[in-house]
């Protein structure tokens, strides 16, 4: 049975992540060796995207052969991402070690290195590359702040794939971390709450949300980031979706919360200001007919996702 498909932009991963191939050195090594075998370059952890072939069509993801990784990659790191639908293996190598990579001879003409969120936003590449470009910027981002063990300092390797690092002094081994962050929308009697940072653009509210402590559920850290932030109080917390987020490695955990009332007092610290929004309100925002005070995130992000699940009355 398929999973119903996950609203938010970087969820719905096409690859099979093939993980139990991770241990087989062979195999990868075969792969890396295959004809028909694709990477993705990252430089400075932006992927190489190739231009519309014509008008409204779109962005491509620079895909190259891996014959070329050995002058692309040199030394930098290169990470198995899985098994594509047409059964080919995939990988991302970081080539930040190329100090003008659009004018390398292997990719001069072809493309440009382009910030993935700004692709993501402008919806320039499809939902399925957008989630894979997500595990490739993860993955190599891990990799590139992980080189030394925490346990002892000494240099550590990387093996599995990419997906372990190895301390060749102690022994001790390191595997890729995501850090859950929960983000929520606080409801009651038909209204919803948002909040606002001084930093973001003028009118701008949206969900409030927090990392999720150690030894604390995710009930728990919607309960306590309600109550830090704007002091809401909460009685009950139901799941909506969850969204992957490279910024580094991050899980969007999103939530619905019935609050007790709608008493609220801003903390001034996360928070500058906030208020609620009834169903319609937030119905007219959406649909772009608001009274021009507010406005909320786009579909890009997951905060909208959790407004339109209570503008469409789903909670």
């Amino acid at each position: 049975m398929a999973l119903p498909e996950n609203p938010n932009i970087f969820a719905n991963n096409p690859l099979d992540r093939a993980s139990y191939r991770r241990t087989d050195k062979a195999w990868i090594e075969e792969q890396l060796a295959s004809p028909t075998s694709l990477f993705v370059p990252m430089w400075k952890l932006q992927p190489f995207v190739l231009p519309e072939a014509g008008p409204g069509e779109g962005k491509d993801i620079g895909w190259m052969r891996t014959a070329l990784l050995p002058d692309l990659a040199g030394e930098g790191c290169v990470v198995f991402l899985g098994i594509n639908r047409r059964g080919k293996a995939l990988f991302a190598a970081d080539v930040s070690g190329l100090k003008d990579p659009e004018n390398h001879p292997a990719l001069k003409g072809l493309g440009a290195f382009e910030d993935l969120r700004a692709i993501a936003m402008a919806g320039e590449i499809t939902p399925a590359e957008l989630a894979i470009m997500a595990q490739a910027k993860s993955m190599i981002d891990w990799h590139n702040r992980h080189g030394f063990c925490s346990v002892c300092g000494a240099r550590s390797e990387m093996a599995e794939a990419g997906y372990k690092r190895q301390c060749p002094s102690c022994k001790a081994e390191h595997f890729p971390r995501t850090d859950p962050v929960v983000i929520m929308l606080a409801i009651h009697d038909g209204k919803c709450f948002l909040g606002r940072q001084k930093i973001w653009p003028k009118g701008m509210h949206s969900a409030l949300a927090g990392f999720v402590e150690p030894g604390e559920s995710i009930e728990e850290a919607v309960a306590r980031e309600l109550g830090e932030e704007a002091s809401i109080k909460v009685s009950s917390v139901t799941y909506h979706s969850t969204q992957p987020w490279p910024y580094p490695s991050s899980l969007m955990i999103g939530c619905h919360a019935i609050a007790d009332s709608e008493d609220f007092e801003i903390d001034g610290i996360e928070l500058s200001g906030g208020r609620w929004f009834t169903r319609e309100e937030t119905q007219a925002i959406l649909a772009g007919k608001g009274d021009g005070t507010a406005w909320f995130p786009p579909p890009f992000a997951i905060a909208h996702q959790l407004v339109k699940a209570f503008a469409e009355g789903k909670v």
